[in-house]
């Protein structure tokens, strides 16, 4: 009786005449769209990644001395360990021991230092498109972190969902949760917003912010723009490949804050940070350096000085606090020779997707 009731059911609504209409509308639709050729922007946590990635030295930049060592297991499946050491760094703990395996399905990394602190990421592809991620930070000094991320890369468009300690046992939601979509308008244009909801407690209400972002990309330059209508602050990004081993960025944000006597006595006022930076690969070596409005001027120098061996050369000055800092660095991967052999009939393959 019930099977007889939804064969009822699913025949009267594939019969019915408004679902077959909106069935042929999709399909139209689905069809115009692959002929546009559109492909897949990135994500908007991406959004500038040429120019604060590939460009830009900030992320990259550190104080002190430091050695990393590097012992290689196995290429495919990725399995590797390794052990750093710092000394006189800023936010570096003197040793820290590290562990990464990665598959085209998984990839795992773990680390832990000499106080205490451990951190591990896993993520798992469930399918070509949809991939779940995860990283939790344990501690001292109550410092846990653990943040959940699903993506979906489609043909033309990336949405994901970020939650950042999130919480549903104490009565109610907390924690910060990011929704993000992007979606390729033209083959060259693509628009996109991020909307962020957070509650840190149940004593504090909760607050939601919503940014729109834009991307060009052209044949040898990209250009990216993320507003925050909540705050007004504008991000702006501009980068260009001059030649085949030169590039050249530029990132700017400008916003409004409170200014010395607050919202009541001084209001808001500008305030703006413009960076300029570019990269050059010579054959064994890549140079970095950017400077910005406030007067930092920073550099970074990579160079293979063997097969296994990278030097590492950091360098920046702050001519407005008069302080200046550096950082050398050297990093010795140990690679069996039976495993050499491999490497090189690997380089010329296609690399498995592992999912970063």
């Amino acid at each position: 009786m019930a099977s007889s009731t939804l064969d009822s059911l699913s025949s009267a609504l594939f019969t019915n005449p408004i679902a077959a209409v909106l069935g042929d509308a999709l399909n139209s639709f689905s069809e115009r769209r692959a002929k546009l050729g559109l492909s897949n922007p990135g994500t908007i946590e991406n959004l500038a990644r040429e120019v604060q990635r590939d460009t830009f030295l900030t992320n990259q930049m550190f104080t002190g001395v430091r050695a990393d060592l590097t012992k290689i297991f196995s290429m495919n499946p990725m399995f590797q360990v390794s052990h750093a050491f710092a000394m006189g760094g800023e936010r570096m703990n003197p040793y820290t021991f590290a562990g990464i395996y990665g598959t085209s399905k998984v990839f795992a990394q773990g680390s832990f230092d000499n106080e205490g602190s451990l951190s591990g990421r896993f993520n798992w592809r469930w399918t070509d498109k949809l991939v779940s991620k995860s990283q939790i930070q344990i501690a001292p000094g109550d410092q846990n972190m653990a943040q959940f991320e699903h993506e979906y890369t489609g043909n033309d468009f990336s949405a994901s969902l970020k939650m950042i300690n999130p919480s549903f046992l104490e009565g109610g939601v907390t924690g910060i949760y990011i929704g993000s979509f992007l979606q390729s308008v033209t083959p060259k244009l693509a628009l996109g917003m991020e909307t962020l909801w957070q509650r840190p407690s149940l004593s504090q209400g909760p607050e939601c912010v919503t940014s729109y972002c834009g991307r060009y990309k052209s044949n040898d330059w990209v250009a990216t723009a993320q507003l925050q209508a909540a705050t007004g602050t504008l991000n702006t990004s501009y980068w260009r490949r001059l030649s085949e081993k030169v590039q050249a960025g530029v990132d700017m944000s400008l916003g409004l804050v409170p200014s010395a006597g607050g919202l009541m006595g001084g209001g808001l006022q500008k305030e703006g940070l413009t960076t300029i930076g570019a990269k050059y690969d010579f054959r064994m070596s890549t140079f970095r350096a950017q400077v910005d409005s406030k007067g930092k001027l920073s550099c970074l120098l990579e160079k293979r000085v063997a097969p296994p061996i990278m030097m590492t050369f950091a360098a920046d000055i702050d001519h407005f606090t008069q302080q200046a800092k550096l950082g050398l660095s050297v990093s010795i991967e140990g690679v069996p020779e039976e495993l050499q052999e491999q490497q090189e009939m690997l380089a010329a393959q296609p690399s498995p997707n592992i999912p970063f």
